[in-house]
Parts: C-alpha cells; structure tokens; sequence
C-alpha cells in the first residue's frame, strides 16, 4: 500500500515548486511561468485563503499575525522571537499547502507554479526529480532591500517601523531579525540541498530567467 506521501508525489507530477531565500525573484518566477504555459500561480502566503478558518490552538503562528490587534508588537519583538516565529509558522504553512495543492491537482491538469514554505526534505518526498528549483540571493539583498518591493504587507510594516519613537533603531531591529531568518547556514542548507539551484543575477531579464527554470523543470 502506498503512503500518502508516495500518492502526493503521483498526484503532483504537475505541480512545480520554488523555494529558497527572500528577494531571490520566487513570486515573480512563479508569476511568469504559470502565464507562460497557461498554468495556474500560487504565489507568495496562497495559503492565507485558508486563515479565517483556522484554530489558534492547531497554527499558533498564523493565527498569531490573523488575530493581532497593535501590529507595533509585531515589529518591536527580538530578532530570536522574530526569527523562531517565522521557522515556526513555515511549518504550520506546510500543512496548509499541502491541502490545498492536493485539492487543486485533483482537479486540474494544467502546470501548478508554487512559491513553496514545504521545506525540501518534504520536498523530496514528495516531488519529482524535476519538480524543484532553489532560488537564492545574497544576504545583503534578502536584508537591505526587504523594503524595496511594492508589496502592501512590507510598505505597512516600513510605515509602522517610521512611525517608531526612534525610527532607526526599530529598523536596526528589524533588520537583525531579518539577517537571522536570511542567515548563511540556511543559505548553505538550500545550496546544498541536492535541488537545481538559481542565484539571483542583476544582468538576467526575468523572461532569461524563466527561461533557465523551464529548462530545469523540462517545460515545453
């Protein structure tokens, strides 16, 4: 009899994985490929549709941030708390994806894009040989330029860390616990993972960028 992991690797013989560091190019590869070949994005947090229904007692991490009432606790926690909070609710994400990307494969046939928390020993359970691409950018750029995307989650956080009694220190902090979750040991642990790895390159267009990654999921 199969384990479940073994029929999630069958069912998920359509569905391509993206995971690896902050500001790699994740979002916007996933983004890019699924309007390239007519497949379907899930981009970064897909699994905030799921949050309303949670129990806080079951994801104490997700539900943390869904049920938070002064966001300026967020932002005012140690870099350690900030950072085991993140390794934490990646875990609880995990799970949450896995639902929905059995559900969603269940009933399509068309190439499923995800910018993935699942962690790659999951990955390796459940994915094919072809069905995984590590993404990577310097630390400098995962910390430095956090703040740089349009996103409305990162612009909220930056206002409410300029809002701050000394706006520098608050970004200082911030910024540590940003440098903890981008740290080099979990950089070396995806580079060293066994999946096709792709450093971020300022010289590639995304569309080369696309390029290199469909050649590695062997895309037609």
């Amino acid at each position: 009899m199969k384990t479940q992991k073994e029929k999630l690797k069958e069912l998920f013989k359509n569905v391509y994985f993206i995971n690896g560091t902050a500001y790699a190019g994740k979002s916007t590869m996933v983004r890019t490929l699924a309007e390239k070949y007519d497949g379907i994005a899930c981009g970064e947090n897909y699994h905030d549709a799921l949050l309303d229904t949670l129990d806080r007692a079951e994801f104490p991490g997700l539900c943390y941030t869904r049920d938070l009432q002064d966001w300026r606790l967020f932002i005012r926690r140690t870099p350690q708390e900030y950072s085991d909070w993140i390794d934490s609710t990646a875990k609880e994400c995990e799970i949450l994806e896995l639902r929905i990307l059995e559900e969603l494969a269940s009933t399509t046939n068309k190439p499923i894009f995800v910018d993935t928390n699942i962690c790659v020993e999951t990955l390796k359970e459940i994915s094919g040989e072809n069905n995984v691409v590590i993404m990577l950018a310097d630390h400098d750029i995962s910390v430095k330029r956090f703040f740089d995307r349009p996103d409305r989650e990162k612009q909220f956080l930056y206002k409410l860390l300029m809002e701050e009694e000394n706006p520098q220190r608050a970004m200082e902090n911030y910024r540590r616990g940003l440098s903890l979750i981008n740290s080099q040991e979990k950089y070396d642990a995806f580079l060293n993972s066994g999946f096709p790895v792709v450093l971020r390159d300022e010289s590639r267009t995304v569309e080369q960028t696309a390029s290199l990654v469909a050649e590695i999921f062997k895309l037609k």
